[in-house]
């Protein structure tokens, strides 16, 4: 019995290590290989912002009143002090031409009191009470001529005027803006970065944008200035990307910022879905080969390898576990890592930041004129949404646990 028992056992062993043995090793496996790239990788920090000029101010008024003259000035260059527009001082000048009037008065009978202070105390007394209020009316034309002044509205500063809100007949306030004055150039972008990645970024650092009025142009700025302190309500930080005196961004357009904060001219470069267990597999006459390798930069599609894989050598696209090393293979479907659909890319899909990692391999081996800034800002883009859409899953995922 116990002999049958092991002759059964030993039947099924050589049926299972045959089928190993052909699945694994005589039977040809086809796979699908991407070809590894060397291409310039970077890391970046994602940001949203606006154009503003780099000196500008704005011209409220300090009073609710009704704009009586408000020139027609967009557009053109004024100096600072120049006036822009005037409200309704009517009241004003009413009470500035009593006091004018008391005061000519009070002149007048300091005049008459001045010519007699020498007859009697008494004539001394009434002279230093003129003078008293003479003095008094000065100070209050002084005063008033303030609040008439208060009325008219002035440049702040050289520079154009940028923009002109309000019509005459209007009622305007404090809340309300009528001008924007400043040089239209430098121009610079006022961008929010999240708290968590501020330590990251640099004055001098460049700066890769996108404007939905631009789709298809790289636009480029540099870091010029972080805020020292950040909002804690939005957790964020404000970060100043000043723009080359060419940009063809316009004061007021929103655009999308990457930072760049880590870059390397060349790295080699394959799909995200090549990796596992620190390895790649290569394809070497016909047969798995496991390489170990050390990821770098990583990319929502693409991420940056170190080890021995060289430019232009098959990895497995994606990664087979299932198959042991020195599997028999046939390849087919070649892509290479870097095209453009597959562009390297952005955040890995456990990050909870907008840390966006990105290579820019879109262009071909051999292509070294291909300017990768393109690829950068889409990938960037990419990056951007694939964190958010796992930010939202992993929110949903503790509310479940919660609940």
């Amino acid at each position: 019995m116990l002999r049958s028992l092991g002759v059964v056992i030993l039947a099924i062993a050589a049926v299972g290590g045959g089928y190993f043995a052909y699945n694994n090793y005589l039977h040809v496996q086809t796979v699908t290989t991407s070809a590894a790239t060397l291409a310039p990788v970077s890391e970046a920090i994602y940001g949203t912002g606006t154009v503003e000029p780099a000196r500008w101010a704005k011209v409220v008024p300090l009073q609710r009143r009704r704009l009586v003259d408000l020139c027609t000035c967009e557009g053109q260059t004024v100096k600072a002090g120049q006036v822009l527009g005037r409200q309704d001082d009517a009241e004003e000048r009413s009470a500035m031409n009593e006091l004018q009037i008391s005061y000519q008065q009070a002149l007048r009978d300091l005049d008459r009191a001045e010519k007699d202070r020498t007859k009697s105390d008494a004539a001394q007394k009434e002279y230093e009470q003129r003078w008293t209020q003479a003095e008094e009316y000065k100070s209050r034309i002084s005063a008033q001529q303030v609040r008439i002044d208060e009325l008219v509205l002035r440049a702040p500063l050289d520079g154009m005027v940028l923009r002109r809100d309000g019509e005459v007949g209007e009622i305007v306030g404090p809340a309300d803006v009528l001008f924007w004055i400043g040089p239209p150039l430098p121009m610079q972008v006022v961008a929010e970065v999240n708290e968590e990645e501020i330590n990251r970024i640099a004055v001098g650092q460049k700066a890769f944008l996108r404007s939905e009025a631009f789709p298809e142009r790289a636009l480029h700025a540099s870091v010029s200035q972080i805020t020292p302190k950040g909002d804690p309500t939005r957790k964020t930080f404000r970060v100043y990307l000043l723009l080359p005196n060419d940009t063809p961004l316009r004061i007021g357009m929103s655009v999308e910022a990457n930072i760049i904060f880590r870059e390397k001219p060349s790295a080699i470069v394959v799909p995200a879905e090549a990796v596992a267990g620190g390895a790649v597999e290569t394809v070497n006459n016909g047969k798995i080969e496991r390489v170990p390798v050390r990821v770098g930069i990583r990319g929502s599609r693409n991420v940056e390898i170190v080890g021995e894989v060289s430019r232009g050598m098959a990895v497995l696209s994606p990664f087979r576990p299932d198959l042991v090393e020195g599997t028999r293979v046939h390849t087919e479907h070649n892509k290479q890592a870097g095209a453009p659909q597959d562009g390297a890319a952005g955040a890995t899909p456990d990050q909870t930041t907008d840390n966006a990692a990105l290579a820019s391999a879109s262009q071909p081996p051999g292509d070294a004129d291909a300017d990768p800034d393109n690829a950068v800002i889409s990938s960037a883009i990419s990056a951007h949404i694939d964190s958010v859409v796992n930010d939202a899953r992993r929110n949903a995922a503790k509310f479940e646990i919660n609940r």
